[in-house]
Parts: structure tokens; sequence; C-alpha cells
């Protein structure tokens, strides 16, 4: 392997605590991560996206955008996809190589393979529940095909090694194999392409630092320094300007990651983005763009300023994502007349950008709910986790890529919020089936979520078992087939060593039983134990399930299946008898 790759490699694999993986699997899950986050800016476990092994069709990895998020799951492929009202699905397939070259056969063979998996009749060959799993994406997607506004899915396909010449010959494969993937009239557009050691090298770069964008402000003033603040600008840019300098990413596709402090996911084309919309279609109307609009903040932490040409990097949109989304649909119809106003804040203290998002976005209709995504608890969270000692430190990412940049972080011990409050409903809330939906959770236990008064013990508990279960997962000491079962798996460990109440109201108690729990968590051999005498009881639950049709990934999702669950793990203490 090429010594630049390999020192690549070993970082990534250290970073992601895949070092018992074998060379040639690390390259395929380095090389899956590489062009994976080329289209998704935000975290995500490059080893769910790896095939496990035989019969894989020639994929190393796999992930399908649906609507700008990452998946990989059949089940939240099909939920996501019957929630929406519109569908924007981009399917991504990489296949890697160690070998120094690019080899003509394998994009044929790859191509070959894609045009049975994508087929409606069934495979000639067997196939992994991997390639099982893939398909049933794809059905989930197509299944709702009328959900469609610009056409059907588009196809990535990319072919790394650590080779850094691409013959002629290759060219003209990929041209032949998207001629031939074409003709299943699955989708929109077909994209095959080869990837290169430099490539591969740009790739993991961009993917692990934090976001950075350059742009021409030449309407501009500079504030006055305040306290907290290192500098500001206030001031009008071409709407076009911050669509394809800011936005938009080298993939094409409106930066979702820029809005994850912002209180608010776009709203869709109601009343006021409609209105956005039909202003910048308007003939004279977009040319009043920027005084009709409240305009978009921007918080950065790092920002220079060299004549008209701004540099930001680590920044985040906190306010006028609805005014974004609506610029970036609209692109093609952005003349230089259509101006925006922007406010740049560069800051990086925590109280004062907290300070920021809640001024601006006190303006509009917004709750106090929404605004507990940067409420002083998280801040403490975050401190909390990382004062733990070294063997069990876990890091609570408030913002997206927060701890990219730090060398000493391992990356599968970095927990983001959906994460942890998914494995606190499991584990103190007692309602595993519902993380699946992450945002009606939210609504629906946002008075039991973060609050205040709430101790941070049982977050943190909540995080080691949440970092516990993906090591047995990514460790293969568990079968790949229990992930979807992962939360309701948490929650009965927690009714196992501290049974079925909820948490005392008496701090010292409550506090004593977190660190029970935590004390297992973070006992290599017990925990797995413990996880293994549960999963005979998940078996027999799956199969009863399965008998009356019900696919795993939909029945996890279900409040039968967490009580089948409960009664089971409450019922029987026994030890395992069989190694999953």
């Amino acid at each position: 392997m090429d010594i630049v790759i390999e020192s690549l490699v070993k970082r990534f694999q250290a970073d992601q605590d895949l070092d018992s993986l074998p060379p040639d699997e690390a390259f395929e899950a380095f090389a899956g991560f590489c062009v994976l986050s080329s289209y998704y800016e935000s975290d995500f476990a490059p080893d769910l996206h790896r095939m496990g092994g035989g019969n894989d069709l020639g994929i190393d990895a796999f992930g399908i955008m649906v609507n700008g998020e990452l998946m990989y799951d059949e089940a939240d492929v099909r939920l996501a996809t019957e929630q929406a009202k519109q569908l924007d699905v981009r399917i991504i397939v990489v296949q890697a190589k160690t070998s120094p070259r690019f080899e003509a056969k394998v994009i044929s063979d790859l191509a070959d393979n894609l045009v049975h998996l994508t087929a409606k009749s069934d495979l000639p060959y067997p196939a992994s529940p991997d390639i099982d799993n893939i398909r049933g994406c794809l059905e989930a997607v197509y299944a709702n095909i009328a959900k469609f506004a610009g056409g059907r899915p588009r196809l990535h396909v990319r072919y790394a090694t650590t080779g850094n010449q691409v013959a002629l010959l290759m060219f003209r494969k990929g041209t032949s194999a998207e001629k031939s993937l074409m003709r299943s009239g699955r989708f929109d557009s077909v994209d095959v392409r080869c990837v290169t050691r430099d490539e591969l090298c740009d790739l993991y770069k961009r993917a692990t630092q934090a976001v950075d964008a350059t742009f021409e402000m030449p309407k501009k003033l500079s504030l006055p320094r305040m306290p907290g603040v290192e500098q500001s600008l206030f001031g009008l840019l071409p709407a076009g300007e911050l669509v394809t300098k800011v936005l938009t990413d080298p993939t094409g596709h409106i930066r979702k990651a820029l809005f994850h402090e912002n209180v608010r996911d776009f709203q869709g084309y109601n009343g006021v983005n409609a209105q956005i919309r039909d202003t910048i279609r308007n003939e004279s109307g977009h040319r009043r763009f920027a005084v009709l609009n409240n305009g978009v903040t921007i918080v950065t932490r790092s920002l220079s300023v060299v004549g008209d040409e701004v540099h930001i990097r680590d920044f985040q949109v906190v306010n006028g994502c609805q005014t974004c989304h609506v610029l970036f649909d609209e692109r093609e119809r952005l003349s230089p007349d259509v101006q925006v106003s922007v406010r740049i804040v560069h800051s990086e203290e925590e109280q004062v950008i907290a300070g920021i998002i809640a001024a601006t976005n006190r303006q509009t209709a917004v709750s106090e709910e929404d605004l507990s995504v940067r409420e002083d608890f998280h801040i403490r969270l975050e401190d909390w986790f990382s004062a733990q000692p070294q063997p069990h430190r876990l890091w609570y990412e408030r913002r997206s890529k927060q701890y990219a940049t730090r060398q000493d972080v391992e990356k599968t011990r970095v927990v983001n919020r959906a994460q942890l409050t998914r494995a606190y409903a499991a584990m103190f809330l007692g309602d595993p089936s519902a993380t699946a939906r992450y945002r009606q959770l939210t609504l629906r236990r946002r008075d039991e979520l973060f609050q205040e008064e709430h101790l941070p013990d049982p977050y943190y508990a909540a995080a080691a078992g949440h970092y516990r279960i993906e090591w047995l997962l990514r460790t293969r000491r568990i079968r790949a087939a229990f992930r979807p079962a992962r939360y309701h798996i948490l929650a009965a460990l927690r009714w196992r060593i501290l049974g079925p109440d909820r948490l005392p109201a008496n701090p010292r108690i409550a506090k004593a039983q977190c660190q029970k729990l935590a004390d297992l968590l973070w006992n290599p051999g017990a925990a797995e134990q413990t996880v293994l005498s549960l999963l005979p009881d998940f078996d027999r639950i799956i199969e009863a399930e399965k008998a009356t049709g019900v696919p795993v990934g939909e029945m996890v999702r279900t409040r039968r299946f967490a009580d089948s669950v409960r009664a089971a793990v409450l019922g029987n203490s026994g030890p395992a008898s069989v190694r999953y």
C-alpha cells in the first residue's frame, strides 16, 4: 500500500476504533468514509456502511442520501421516504482495492452486478444480508416514486485504489457502465468514476476538517469591537455568491451541516417561505430582496478579511435557515441584482454564541423549547463527559465536527446530541421504540429531556451504553443483525441491572445506580457477557415477529416489541447459553 495512504488509513483506524481490521478491509472502510463524506459533511459511523463479507457483489461500502440525510438501514429509508412530501435521493456505491492500478474488469463486473441488484427480478446468485438490505432500501425508494420532484434517484459509483493513473480505457469502461445502468430506467443519472490516491488524500483531509468558505463581499461594514466578539461584519452579499461559495458542498448539495445550530430545520414551502420564493421570482421584487428579507446570521470561530475577500472556517448559519434553503432551490434564478443582508460574527465564547442564537431567533415565532438546543445544561454535560478519567472519557458533541481536528479525541468516543437523546430515552425513559422517530421523540418527550434540574450521571451512563453497544457491533462480537434493535438492547441492559423503576428522586441513590450501570459498561468482558445473556430472548422475540411477516427494521419501532423485551428481561435473568 502507498506509504501516504497507509499512514492515513492507520490514523482513520485509530480515530474510528477499527484497529483490528486487516489492511484490505481497513482500506475499504477508509475509502468508503472518504467517498461518503464528500456527499455528507455531518458525522456518521463509517463501519456501519461497510459490507460484512462475502457475496456482496463487489460492493465494499454503500450509502443512500434521502433529502440530504445519509442512511443505510432499510427501515430508516422506508420511514424517511414515507414521511417525506418530496424526495431527492442519491445512491452511493463504493468498491475499493489496495492495488496500485485500476482494472477495467472490476468496473465491468461491478456494473453487471448493479444491473442485477437494481432489477425487480430475483438475483441470479447468492447474496449477503447486506445486499438484501440494499435491495430493501431501493424498494422503499421506488415505492414512493411519485414523490420525486426533480427526477428519479441518482446513482454514484466510485472505484478507489491506491493508484494515481487512470488510463483512457477506464474512462471508456465507466461510460459503458453508465449506459448499461441507465438502460434499466431506474435512475435519473448514473455517474461512474475512479478515485485516485491523491483524491482519497484530499477527500480525507476535507472530511476531517471543519467546513470553510471564501467569498467576495465588497459591500460590508466592520462593527466596533465588543466583549466576547473578536470581529463582526455586516453588509450585502450577492445571493448567488452566498449559495455557490458558502451553502453548496462539493457535490452540489446544500450543506445540511451548516444548520445544526439553527433552531429549526427547513420548514418547506409554507406561507412565509413561499413568499420568499415569490419575491425572488418577481421581476421587480427580487431587486428589493435585501430590504424585504431579514437576512442571514453566520457565527464563525475563524475569520480573516483581506480587502473584499472574506474567509471563514468552522462556521454555522444560526439564523436564516429558511432563506438559505429557498435561495438554494432558486439558485438558477439568482441574478446579480438579488442581494441578501449577511451578518458575520467571529467568536469562540460559547455563552456569546448562545446569546446570538437566542436573540436572533426571538425575532420570529420560535418557542423556548426550540431554543433549548443552547441551554447551559448542554455545556455542563460537555464538561462532565470530558472530565471523566481517561479510560472512561467520552466527548459530547454539541455542534457538528466540534472535535474533527482534535487528534487526541478518538472519534468513536464522540456522542452527538441525537445519539445521546436516543440512548437516554431508551435507558432512562423506557422508550426504545420511539428512538427511530427522532423529531417526534424530542417533541413528545421535551419536558423529560435535558432539563436544568437533571443530573448529568444518567446521560453519561446512556452515552457509555451507546458506546459499548456500538463497540460490540463494530468488533463483530454480536451479529450485525441486532443493529436495528440496539436501543432495545440498551433498555434491556438497564432493566437487567437496575430493574424497571425510574431513577429514585434521591440524588445520592440515583447517582449510585448510574455509577453501577457505568461500571458494568466500562468492563468490556462483563458488559459483553451481560449483553449475550439478553440476546437469546431477542432472537426468540424477533423470530416470533418475523413469523407474522414483520421485518426487523419495522418491528423494533413498535411498542409491542419493547413490551415483549421488557417482559422477557424482567422474567429471565439466566446466563447466556449461546455466543452471538
